[in-house]
């Protein structure tokens, strides 16, 4: 019942969020100026790095797994 409901909500919820279709003057200067590339090439870069981040510290704490279940 729960999730039926949930899902009927969500439902509603739905057009509302097709019905936003005014462009904002900051969206709209930032397509002007072509500054929406910097903004979309910046917050990849952060992914990016994110990303790798995540992947040394998952090898890093293998390493150290690895490590621990040879001693016991």
């Amino acid at each position: 019942m729960k999730t039926l409901l949930t899902m009927l909500l969500m439902l509603m919820m739905t057009p509302q969020l097709f019905a936003q279709d005014q462009d904002s003057a900051l969206v709209k200067t930032l397509y002007s100026s072509e500054r929406i590339y910097v903004v979309v090439v910046c917050v990849a870069v952060i992914l990016f790095g994110l990303l790798v981040f995540l992947f040394s510290i998952d090898k890093r704490l293998k390493k150290l797994e690895k490590k621990s279940g040879s001693k016991n």
